[in-house]
């Protein structure tokens, strides 16, 4: 059904009605609006997903230090205490 929808003649009729409508003096403007957009988005899911990766970390990083910590309580309380130092 779209088989045929980005020949170089479509593609060079959709570029004649985007001059047509924008002109040639506000083309570059547009484009430079929409690269800035899409950088825009692409930079607002990349810090999503740092977000997340940090989050995820952080997590695995607590857990960790609670373990440790309740294995070294755990260590200090069964060492044997000796009374009898000279």
């Amino acid at each position: 059904m779209f088989s045929g929808i980005f020949q170089p003649t479509h593609l060079i009729l959709i570029l004649v009605v985007v001059l047509i409508i924008f002109g040639p003096g506000k083309l570059p403007d547009a484009a430079k609006s929409m690269g800035k957009a899409m950088r825009d988005m692409r930079n607002s899911f990349t810090e999503d997903e740092e977000k997340k990766e940090g989050k995820q970390k952080n997590e695995g990083l607590e857990a960790a230090n609670k373990a440790g910590a309740e294995n070294a309580a755990a260590a200090i309380q069964n060492t044997p205490q000796n009374t009898n130092l000279q």
